[in-house]
């Protein structure tokens, strides 16, 4: 099918992936960041205080994100993403008119639990459901308002903050919210429960059958994945909160940091579409196991440049990687494991995402304070990622043996509610 009609046939259902992970923006660290110093300034807190409440509320909701998760295997996304978006616009509305520090860290886990916790997960799990044959393409699709959110969203704030006051943003978010909705009921009106796909649409993990949240736990697998589905997470997440550290040790200003971000999104949305066309033709086992090797050579470029064309370069190595980050892990847990109970699989590793982006930026930061340069810690994170390559290689190696030499798939587009 060409890409024209394949997006005709299946539009209100990528659509639909594509405005949760956009919406995830009021949830993700580079919104809630762009706003750090007038809640310092409101609240009267430290950088120290702010970063500890921030890592509180992220860590409570990658902890109720495993049970949570599970939720897609049991209700429709046009039932659950609602309840989702409700409860981010509220979160929004909190952040707005909250005059309570203490009730900070409680905001801070709402918006992260339903904006970057639920609003990805419940996205992804629906294009790893919904399509198996073409499951790359749709979550490359998908995943696009993630890219969108990060090129267009922290830069329409900074404008909007000249003329309006902080706390209207978060009202204008809630807003939006609240608007898609009604926009996400139309989308959806076909969407089948997840129980008629789990009968219909036979995605068998390995040993041909669907494996239970439970059963994954006790596999060496899942373990050989945990390094690496932290790894991303934690590191990005670090990257660009301490950027204007970062800049300082470059010796560059922070716009020039700055206007290497659209190179790293470009690249990013490059990244993410050719590695969904390459999951579909080749597979995850091929490709997950080498797909953090451009992670190496990124945070080894930001350890020894001393030229803003090598870290642009870094940049370029970093979008690689990130970009495909956004497809091959969220296709990798369907393939191996199946979509039967793909909710509550998919869960566990998205709160060990949510999980890296807590503790990335605070053990940076501790490192900082206690004399551990920036740049020697780039290297010991190129160092991370060579293991947890050699670690995805050993697992899925081994685990790929017993992968079902065929699955049959039929697309969503072609099947009735």
């Amino acid at each position: 099918m060409r890409l024209t009609e394949y997006l005709r046939a299946n539009a209100p259902f990528l659509t639909a992936g594509a405005m949760l992970t956009f919406l995830s923006s009021f949830g993700q660290t580079y919104f809630i960041s762009l706003f750090a110093g007038e809640i310092r300034l409101t609240f009267d807190l430290s950088h120290g205080a702010w970063g500890g409440i921030y890592m509180v509320g992220t860590m409570a909701s990658a902890a109720v994100m495993v049970w949570a998760g599970g939720l897609t295997d049991l209700f429709r996304v046009r039932l659950l993403g609602p309840v989702v978006l409700v409860g981010l616009a509220l979160s929004c509305l909190a952040m707005a008119f909250n005059p309570w520090v203490w009730a900070l860290p409680v905001i801070i886990f709402a918006l992260r639990f339903f904006g970057q916790g639920m609003c990805s997960h419940i996205a992804v799990v629906a294009m790893a459901r919904w399509f198996v044959a073409t499951r790359g393409r749709a979550l490359s699709i998908a995943t696009l308002g993630f890219a969108v959110g990060e090129a267009l969203v922290p830069l329409t704030v900074v404008a909007a903050m000249t003329v309006m006051a902080w706390q209207s943003l978060w009202i204008i978010g809630a807003l939006i919210c609240i608007g898609a909705v009604p926009l996400l009921g139309r989308l959806l009106a076909q969407e089948r429960t997840p129980a008629s796909h789990a009968e219909t649409d036979v995605s068998l993990g390995m040993s041909g059958r669907h494996w239970r949240r439970m059963e994954v736990l006790r596999h060496p697998l899942f373990w050989c994945m945990v390094p690496a589905v932290l790894g991303p997470a934690a590191f990005n997440t670090a990257f660009f909160f301490h950027q204007v550290h970062v800049a300082e040790v470059k010796g560059l200003e922070h716009l020039v940091f700055v206007s290497f971000f659209p190179l790293y999104t470009a690249v990013g949305i490059t990244s993410m579409v050719v590695s969904g066309w390459a999951l579909d033709k080749l597979g995850t086992a091929r490709l997950t196991p080498f797909y953090q090797l451009p992670m190496v050579v990124a945070f080894l470029l930001f350890a020894v440049s001393e030229s803003p064309a090598v870290l642009a370069l870094g940049f370029v190595f970093l979008g690689i990687t990130s970009g495909a980050n956004s497809t091959l892990p969220n296709a990798f847990w369907a393939e191996f494991y199946g979509t039967a109970h793909i909710g509550a699989i998919k869960s566990m590793a998205t709160a060990v995402m949510v999980l890296g982006s807590a503790i990335g930026p605070g053990v940076t930061g501790l490192l900082i304070d206690i004399g551990v340069g920036i740049e020697t810690q780039f290297i010991g994170v190129a160092a991370y990622f060579c293991v947890t390559t050699a670690l995805m290689v050993l697992g899925i190696t081994r685990a790929a043996r017993d992968l079902p030499l065929a699955q049959v798939a039929t697309e969503i587009r072609t099947q009735q509610p």
